[in-house]
């Protein structure tokens, strides 16, 4: 059996060590509970009017356009909202943008604000 020596050995090392993970697979990935808000910051704003607020569920109907990231086209549709605080100034027919991800596998409103006149 032939073991690699000197500079064919490092080479190897080299060489695996560029096509090894540096990291197990989703070591980098922010935990499942961390904060939508900051989730939102990255996420595109989208444009929509709000339909309906239910405070008491925490949920907010808009009519939206398309939302890039989520791959999902305009249309209307009730969220639940990360931060129900968010929707206190809020009432049906305001324009606005929002963000919107997947949080704990639920399409969620991470971001809302009136849409400047």
């Amino acid at each position: 059996m032939t073991f690699l020596r000197g500079p064919a050995f490092a080479a190897l090392v080299i060489l695996c060590g560029l096509h090894a993970p540096a990291q197990p697979a989703g070591a980098g990935a922010p935990p499942a509970s961390a904060s939508a808000a900051a989730a939102g910051a990255s996420a595109p704003l989208v444009e929509g009017t709000v339909r309906k607020i239910d405070r008491k569920t925490g949920r907010l109907t808009l009519q939206h356009g398309r939302i890039p990231n989520l791959d999902m086209p305009g249309m209307t549709m009730a969220f639940p909202v990360a931060d129900p605080k968010a929707l206190g100034a809020l009432k049906a027919g305001d324009e606005v943008r929002f963000s919107a991800e997947r949080v704990n596998g639920a399409v969620t409103v991470t971001r809302v604000e009136k849409a400047a006149k």
